[in-house]
């Protein structure tokens, strides 16, 4: 399936935000790119605004627009509050999951970890990033993957207590996927509520 595959960075600095981690280059240009990136008098309409918190929403978990929208149906179809669930949703997503329990440095680098067959869900390969990961499920990497060396790389930096809905053991690279979080836990910085009003229209 077709996957943005565009200069990172321009993204980055589109949003004004790191969305795909440290970026020296939004630390050296903190504006957007093209030759209108510094104008101060850019006034964005009520859409605009609202569009472009969906299209962040969607690069950073590396969603198409049908798989977004799709989500969001999902979302308005299931109890609780619609944000908070879509969020749930993109969170419990196999390659996010992934990504949060420091099996891989970035959700692109989880993505090609899961599509290669190196993730296993409960005793199960799985190979679909897009599996939706569900409370008590155990995730792991495969063993005869752990030795690989950006999952050993990856876990050197990760912090296990990091998300309090994960639970993550570095020495057998095995984790488990305790809850839903709530909307306060998740942080990424996205005004779900925006994305919502834009869909309602």
């Amino acid at each position: 399936m077709a996957r943005y595959r565009g200069p990172k960075q321009k993204i980055a600095r589109r949003f004004k935000e790191p969305i795909f981690g440290p970026s020296s280059a939004l630390e050296r240009k903190p504006y957007g790119p093209g030759e209108h990136g510094r104008s101060r008098f850019t006034r964005k309409s009520e859409y605009a605004i609202q569009l472009d918190e969906k299209q962040k929403a969607k690069y950073t978990y590396g969603l198409l627009e049908k798989q977004f929208r799709n989500l969001y149906e999902k979302a308005t179809r299931q109890e609780g509050v619609t944000g908070e669930v879509l969020l749930q949703l993109l969170e419990s997503r196999l390659d996010n999951v992934v990504y949060r329990m420091g099996f891989a440095r970035s959700r692109r680098q989880a993505r090609q970890l899961t599509s290669h067959r190196h993730v296993v869900v409960n005793g199960q390969v799985v190979n679909i990033p897009s599996y939706h990961v569900k409370p008590g499920d155990i995730v792991s990497i495969r063993p005869k993957s752990r030795n690989l060396d950006l999952v050993n790389e990856a876990l050197e930096s990760y912090s296990t207590s990091k998300y309090k809905w994960l639970e993550t053991d570095k020495k057998s690279k095995t984790g488990k996927f305790l809850n839903n979080p709530v909307m306060d836990e998740i942080p990424e910085n996205i005004n779900v509520q925006l994305i919502i009003e834009l869909y309602s229209k």
